[in-house]
């Protein structure tokens, strides 16, 4: 990522007082920052070099956030919107204000949303949900990839082909064809073949590889998806509100958040805050799956206690010879618990 030299300690002293009203309310103690232009982000940005022993933790009045801070997203340019001339007004309740020509997100809606998402879909996993990465941009692809598959969900990032989820049927077919073409050609099938039939399979196969290889394990529709990028993706918006699958979004100044179901305002051009916001929704999936499998561990160790016992016949025989000795021995201690009682009766009436 290149970089312009840092602006001088005056002028990063005068454009930190510009930013001061959106950036530095959590913070208790001073920090020095420096400003570096990105080829990602529309503005230049304030990066933290030296805290003053400043922590995450902030004044009485804020939360702190165990999920995203304000620090991570102010780092990773999310309060960047578009120009002004290039906004949706829905987008309008979400903006805090201008400057030089750029609308400023109001990163305050922005961590109530984040933990609103976060939440959702902890819940859906734990409760055996699944969840569809979607991002095909450029600034995109890389964290839709590297954080679906570390939390083991699915992903589109290359091309959405229209019909992923309206047309589902057919798209799974389409990915069967894939892995049977795989199962040749690691059998060494395309060995044997003519060499232009392999040729045009082994064409088609890294086609659908491309297009497909990150939805290979959905066997079923999700139950909800993660996008970046509406606009882009505004096919992907379009069969999920028609099937009803719950969309959770970042939602820039260009885009109608009320297509969304779970918006979150933020700048989805710049690289790190897709990272940043992508990270989020793959932590929330994994918290879920460890819920689920904590929860689903207590339902099988109930479920193994209250299961009715299995005996072969040898061991069904000897558990039957000792509940017999068992009645037994109780039978003889109570008749001569009996001839006490009664030896005892008798002494007593003599007396």
């Amino acid at each position: 990522m290149a970089n312009t030299p840092t602006l001088s300690n005056a002028q990063a002293s005068n454009r930190l007082a510009s930013l001061a009203p959106f950036s530095l309310q959590a913070e208790t103690r001073p920090i020095h920052f420096v400003f570096q232009y990105s080829r990602h982000s529309r503005e230049p940005h304030p990066v933290v070099v030296k805290s003053a022993g400043v922590h995450e933790s902030t004044t009485g009045e804020e939360r702190i956030m165990a999920i995203i801070s304000m620090r991570q997203m102010l780092e990773a340019g999310v309060h960047f919107g578009h120009q002004t001339h290039r906004w949706n007004p829905r987008m309008k309740r979400f903006i805090f204000g201008e400057r030089n020509g750029i609308y400023i997100i109001d990163l305050e809606q922005t961590l109530d949303r984040v933990d609103t998402a976060y939440k959702y879909v902890r819940d859906m996993v734990a409760n055996g949900g699944t969840i569809l990465f979607i991002g095909t941009k450029k600034q995109a692809q890389d964290p839709i990839k590297f954080f679906s598959e570390k939390c083991g969900m699915s992903h589109v990032n290359e091309r959405w082909l229209g019909g992923m989820l309206t047309n589902f049927d057919t798209i799974s077919k389409r990915v069967n064809k894939m892995q049977e073409y795989e199962r040749m050609g690691t059998s060494g099938e395309f060995e044997v073949m003519p060499k232009k039939e392999a040729l045009l399979i082994s064409r088609e196969l890294e086609k659908l590889q491309k297009n497909l290889s990150g939805i290979r394990s959905m066997s079923k529709l999700p139950t909800a998806v993660f996008i970046i990028d509406t606009v882009k993706e505004h096919i992907a918006v379009t069969e999920a509100n028609k099937l009803g699958i719950p969309v959770i979004a970042i939602v820039d100044t260009n885009v109608n958040p009320d297509l969304v179901q779970f918006p979150i305002p933020g700048n989805d051009d710049a690289i790190r805050a897709n990272e940043l916001m992508s990270r989020m929704i793959c932590e929330a999936v994994i918290e879920g799956q460890f819920i689920a499998e904590k929860t689903s561990g207590r339902a099988s160790a109930a479920a193994a206690s209250a299961a009715p016992v299995t005996r072969t016949a040898e061991e069904q025989a000897a558990f039957d010879a000792s509940q017999d000795a068992a009645r037994a021995a109780a039978t003889a201690a109570q008749a001569e618990r009996d001839a006490r009682v009664a030896s005892a009766g008798e002494t007593k009436s003599e007396g």
